[in-house]
């Protein structure tokens, strides 16, 4: 299951850095009047946030989690500052339910 959690953890933190970064690019477009970072960085976080979402898929499927926990852990890229509390409680959760290797 490490090798799911990894590339979840970092998307989470890829993704939760660019949503921050959008956030700034939509105060600068919608009050500011200046779209040019958010023309670039509103993709770029679409893209990466639907890699995320498999990410996601991937991390659940394996750790059998039903259908309504993923869809939590899947909207954590949704909300700034979100994703780095999500991403903690997730590693934490799977990092407990894997058995001690001897």
């Amino acid at each position: 299951m490490e090798s799911a959690l990894k590339p979840f953890r970092a998307l989470a933190y890829v993704v939760g850095v660019m949503l921050l970064i959008l956030c700034v690019a939509m105060v600068l477009r919608y009050g500011f009047d200046n779209a040019t970072l958010s023309k670039v960085v509103a993709p770029i976080h679409g893209f990466l946030y639907m890699v995320y979402l498999v990410a996601v898929m991937n991390l659940g499927m394996k750790a059998r989690w039903n259908w309504p926990y993923m869809l939590g852990i899947m909207l954590g890229g949704t909300v700034p500052f979100l994703s780095f509390v999500v991403e903690r409680k997730v590693t934490e959760r799977v990092r407990n339910a894997q058995p001690a290797e001897a």
